[in-house]
């Protein structure tokens, strides 16, 4: 008595790279285990002329997947909208804002979006993939960053807020999470999905959204959100990732909120000896409580933090350099020549 076969289909493995195969009466989006190397592997799905082919992330309003597009042959990055608050209208206008509010950004350290669709009922984002990977997760895994790598961060990112800014738009929950990194390690900022006029009046009575540990204490008093807050925001996430831990730790969201605007900042050098002054200086003035008392733009922040990694550069390279000769050179007297 023979069994009936059922159908395969062959997908690329996301983990190892190699083809295998899934049954082929999965419905699309879910997943199964690769044969070779366990990992997961998922049945794709077409959406227009993009293959959804592996799922990156998942958060609240929606799942991103990897996809092809057929038509450019290129990849990209999906983001799904959950079918089960499609029909809210505010969740789909927070979904389409972010949409918009990307879109009219150009900057290297912004992702870029490409498209927002519906499609069969199912409304999407269509934008740069950027997949290797977030700030957080790299907090995660190595638990603090090495200072260099925290400043180029810190700048890149600083000038896409910058250009933001300039668009009269502010971002309003910068976090270790909107950090991500793209194939060539270059930091893209993500998640526009708070972002305000930069020219909207407060609103008191407002509910107060981002994450406590890098929200800045004018957010908390419910004053009017100003660059100035999405800096401070910026300059705690780097703290962050340099020192291995949050600006305050406490053990309730209210005890961190109460630090926020209370509580003395350590600064970074106290934390770990070995951070270089300038660059423990210019996070703790970035994080004054005091608005006023921050760099006034975006420009005086990217020219502390370079200063700061020149002096760091020069500190780390200058023991390499060593004197050739001590005699001065034939015909320029009292030249002293140097080699590395």
């Amino acid at each position: 008595m023979s069994s009936e076969r059922k159908p395969l289909k062959m997908v690329t493995c996301p983990s190892c790279g190699g083809r295998t195969f899934i049954p082929g009466d999965l419905p699309p989006l879910h997943s199964s285990a690769c044969s070779k190397c366990g990992g997961t592997v998922m049945m794709p799905m077409m959406l227009r002329q993009f293959e959804l082919r592996s799922e990156i992330a998942s958060g609240g309003m929606g799942t991103v997947y990897r996809a092809w597009d057929t038509t450019l042959g290129r990849e990209v990055a999906v983001k799904l909208m959950r079918r089960e608050i499609a029909d809210d209208p505010a969740s789909v206008e927070s979904f389409a804002k972010e949409a918009r509010a990307c879109a009219q950004l150009n900057h290297t350290n912004i992702v870029h979006i490409y498209t927002f669709d519906d499609h069969e009922g199912y409304r999407y984002l269509t934008m740069e993939l950027a997949d290797s990977g977030s700030l957080d997760t790299r907090i995660e895994s190595r638990q603090r960053l090495p200072e260099l790598e925290v400043l180029d961060i810190g700048v890149k990112v600083a000038s896409g807020l910058a250009t933001a800014l300039r668009h009269g738009l502010l971002h309003l929950d910068i976090k270790p999470g909107n950090i991500l990194f793209n194939a060539d390690d270059e930091p893209k900022l993500v998640d526009f999905g708070l972002a305000r006029k930069a020219d909207a009046d407060a609103d008191a009575y407002a509910p107060i959204f981002g994450t406590p540990y890098y929200i800045a204490p004018e957010r908390v008093r419910q004053e009017r959100d100003t660059f100035l807050c999405d800096m401070y925001s910026l300059a705690g996430t780097l703290y962050h990732a340099l020192t291995g831990h949050v600006p305050f730790e406490a053990p309730t969201v209210e005890d961190v909120v109460a630090a926020q605007l209370h509580t003395p900042l350590r600064p970074p050098h106290e934390v770990l000896p070995e951070i270089s002054g300038p660059t423990s200086e210019a996070l703790c003035r970035a994080m004054a409580k005091d608005p006023r008392e921050r760099f006034q733009s975006y420009d005086e922040l990217v020219m502390a933090l370079t200063a700061a990694r020149s002096q760091l550069l020069i500190r780390q390279f200058a023991p390499q350099l060593e004197p050739r000769s001590a005699e001065p050179g034939p015909q320029q007297p009292g030249r002293s020549w140097w080699r590395r």
